[in-house]
């Protein structure tokens, strides 16, 4: 059996994603899969076993760019790549007008599936797909997207999800404790002195500590968090596969709600989860080795990636909820996993 996946972003998404293929790959050990991805995560995509080839795409600069030349000789090497393999399913688990504008691209003839209209963000999407699957919006994202793959292969749930990711470790980062303060949403970034503070009392145990970084905001908060802490090692922006190769050999990882955070659950590593605006029940980190903590202020989850009651939450601070959240509770739920 050949599939077509389409799971263009973001990072936890596509983290997401990989427990389906899992369930997928179980019930057809034939199984070859096709997956269009934004071009940042093609690595990632690529460690499933179940991924034969991964189809790079940069939706964001075509959009920005349409009618530039170099966008349509995009657009056109996609629409080509899609004609390589005759598939027998064509299946949208992004849900979202953009993902189902790739999947129309695909050759004529071949079931293009999805969830159905109740089950979108965007119901607007659905009028895509030959064959729409109910799945509760409820439920964990993982599981949403078992329960779709499920569906439309006709194949039944077991057990938990595994991510089945075939990775090797850098053992040169072994044994390190990982600190992913870095998000895209204000309101989720804990405060820089519980960082440090945090950072501080690692040391004093005699462990190694690593911080990541990214863009230059995170680069900058990142320094600081290092600035004067011998035991603390900084990982510049690299390839996502060199990363997961690096938190591979994590002995324990502290972040909060970002894509780094759901990939090094993804690699069984012990996590301490930092929650703020976002929901545990449908966006938490899945897996055996992870606890969160989130504080329970009345204004939480409000999902917004801006503080209304903190404005400059992320640029002066942090946001009532994330600094809710104590230095001592995230140590002592370090502890309890190591």
């Amino acid at each position: 059996m050949r599939l077509l996946l389409i799971k263009t972003s973001s990072l936890g998404d596509v983290i997401h994603t990989f427990p389906a293929l899992s369930d997928a790959l179980r019930a057809y050990p034939d199984l070859r899969v096709d997956w269009v991805v934004e071009e940042a995560y093609a690595e990632l995509a690529a460690l499933h076993p179940a991924v034969e080839r991964v189809i790079p795409i940069a939706l964001r600069r075509w959009r920005r760019r349409p009618w530039a030349l170099a966008s349509r000789q995009a657009w056109a090497a996609y629409r080509a790549s899609l004609r390589e393999h005759p598939y027998d399913l064509v299946l949208d688990a992004q849900g979202l007008l953009k993902s189902a504008f790739l999947l129309r691209a695909a050759p004529p003839g071949i079931v293009r599936a999805g969830f159905d209209r109740a089950s979108l963000r965007e119901p607007w999407a659905s009028w895509f797909y030959d064959r729409g699957y109910a799945v509760t919006r409820q439920a964990h994202a993982v599981e949403r997207t078992r329960s779709l793959m499920a569906q439309a292969l006709a194949y039944t749930l077991q057990g938990e999800g595994d991510y089945g990711l075939r990775i090797s470790t850098d053992a040169s980062w072994q044994g390190a404790v990982w600190l992913l303060h870095g998000s895209s949403w204000p309101t989720k970034l804990w405060p820089l002195a519980a960082w440090r503070q945090l950072a501080q009392s690692l040391g004093a145990q005699g462990l190694t500590v690593v911080v990541p970084y990214g863009q230059a905001d995170e680069e900058m908060r990142a320094r600081q968090i290092a600035a004067d802490q011998a035991h603390v090692r900084l990982w510049p922006a690299s390839g996502v596969a060199a990363l997961a190769s690096a938190l591979a050999g994590a002995r324990a990882v502290v972040g909060v709600d970002t894509g780094l955070s759901h990939l090094a659950a993804a690699l069984d590593r012990p996590v301490v989860a930092l929650f703020g605006p976002t929901e545990i029940e449908r966006t938490g980190l899945y897996g055996s080795r992870v606890v969160h903590l989130q504080a329970q202020l009345p204004c939480q989850p409000c999902r917004q990636e801006r503080c209304r009651i903190e404005p400059q939450a992320g640029a002066a601070g942090a946001a009532p909820c994330m600094v809710a959240v104590s230095v001592t509770q995230v140590r002592s739920a370090l502890q309890a996993l190591l």
